[in-house]
């Protein structure tokens, strides 16, 4: 009688949204076996109690480092059959690094990509230091960006003539980013977006405790910017979007969790017995 293999697919993916965990589940409970990477810890948290083979918190360095997963992956379990990046819309840098290295290491490359929403109301703007050519005199904005990008964001919408106001995240990095931008502590919220007790609650309440007239915030996609539609809707604010950048056209791109389940699935290898 022949023996059965069990050869059990591996798909390492990288996350940066919303979306990460959900497919994770999904990929898990379909016997796959799931290696993930992110940059902190607060968003590995995200990941407790699933069966992974492994979770990575941090850097990757760019496109050695990757290139050394993919090859210690190679020597530990035969290799990824598909690598899958969940990353953010906006996390330009990781995308680029991932489709060279896959590339050199003829790796299968999956990217998920937030179906875009509609501007709506909304202005459309390249970037944040385009607020510099804006009219806002008198405006008070509320700034709902990664905090890296805080310090041009604040110095323009101050050129332009606004008053300033940001919700930053709860981190050591996000903090030093927020005060080094120049705001006053009193223009801060240091929160972690959707929390409490229904989605938009503790985002509305800071939108009228600052009689903040208009938002900015980027164009990513998932239930955070549907999320700042809906409140700048309700209470008649502006809403300014900084554009999303171009995906790499050489990367196949899927634009649902369901779609590239059944993407991965179609090619699934069975167990041999």
């Amino acid at each position: 009688m022949q023996a059965c293999r069990n050869d059990q697919p591996h798909v390492w993916l990288l996350s940066g949204t919303g979306e990460g965990p959900v497919l994770v589940a999904a990929l898990v409970a379909q016997g796959w076996r799931v290696s993930v990477s992110v940059v902190s810890a607060s968003a590995a948290g995200a990941y407790a109690g699933l069966s992974l083979e492994d979770l990575w918190t941090g850097p990757l360095d760019g496109v050695e480092g990757i290139l050394g997963v993919l090859d210690q992956a190679r020597h530990r379990h035969q290799g990824f059959d598909w690598v899958v990046d969940v990353t953010h819309p906006f996390a330009v840098k990781i995308s680029t690094d991932l489709q060279r290295a896959c590339q050199e290491f003829a790796q299968p490359l999956l990217r998920f990509e937030r179906p875009m929403e509609g501007c709506g109301e909304a202005s459309l703007i390249a970037s944040s230091a385009d607020l510099a050519r804006q009219t806002l005199q008198g405006s008070r904005l509320l700034m709902a960006l990664g905090a890296r990008h805080l310090g041009q964001a604040v110095r323009a919408a101050r050129q332009a003539g606004a008053q300033v106001f940001a919700r930053v995240l709860p981190s050591p990095e996000s903090l030093r980013h927020a005060l080094a931008s120049g705001l006053p502590e009193h223009h801060l919220a240091v929160v972690r977006p959707l929390q409490g007790q229904s989605h938009g609650e503790l985002e509305s309440a800071l939108c009228r405790r600052w009689s903040i007239t208009a938002v900015v915030c980027r164009q990513s996609g998932g239930v955070t910017e549907q999320l700042w539609h809906k409140i700048c809707r309700q209470q008649g604010l502006g809403l300014w979007l900084i554009s999303r950048p171009q995906p790499c056209g050489a990367v196949e791109a899927i634009g649902s969790v369901e779609s590239l389940l059944n993407r991965l699935s179609t090619d699934r290898v069975a167990p041999l017995c």
